[in-house]
């Protein structure tokens, strides 16, 4: 009987556990992101993406992503890189205004591989990573967001075409 009722609470604990979560692959639709999808393949993109920030006189600070990584394991994923871009000037005006928002310095652009072998640029517009800093860096901290919004539009655009 004793291994039944264990048996009976198991079996209700785990039915009444939510479901697993499943990862979303979706990139648009996020308060404070740009999303678009090209027709270039992840490769070029990347390498476009380099040559705009460099062109719109930013640069690329860091670089990561998981799918090298996993191919010497012996997994194939979609490309997959995080490419973090900033400046001196912009982290000299920043620290000025707030300490603290320099954490989210360098500020990323994000290279995902689709199914169809196409790219999508994604980022986070820096007036909504800077958001959260506004209390502290007044009026400054916000015009430098909004600064870095027109460069990173114009990065996108000029790396989409």
């Amino acid at each position: 009987m004793r291994c039944f009722v264990i048996l009976l609470l198991s079996s209700l604990t785990f039915f009444s556990l939510p479901p697993l979560a499943q990862a979303d692959h979706t990139l648009s639709a996020r308060e404070g992101w740009r999303s678009h999808g090209t027709v270039k393949s992840y490769e070029a993109l990347l390498d476009d993406l380099k040559k705009a920030v460099k062109s719109n006189g930013l640069i690329v600070v860091t670089q990561a992503g998981p799918t090298q990584a996993a191919a010497a394991r012996g997994i194939t994923i979609p490309g997959n890189r995080v490419i973090g871009v900033f400046n001196n000037d912009f982290a000299v005006r920043v620290l000025d205004t707030s300490t603290a928002a320099m954490i989210e310095a360098p500020i990323r652009f994000y290279v995902t591989e689709n199914k169809d072998g196409t790219a999508s640029l994604s980022y986070k517009q820096p007036s909504h990573v800077f958001g959260p800093y506004f209390g502290q860096g007044g009026e400054v901290l916000q015009e430098i967001a909004a600064e870095l919004d027109q460069i990173f539009d114009a990065i996108a655009s000029e790396s989409l075409n």
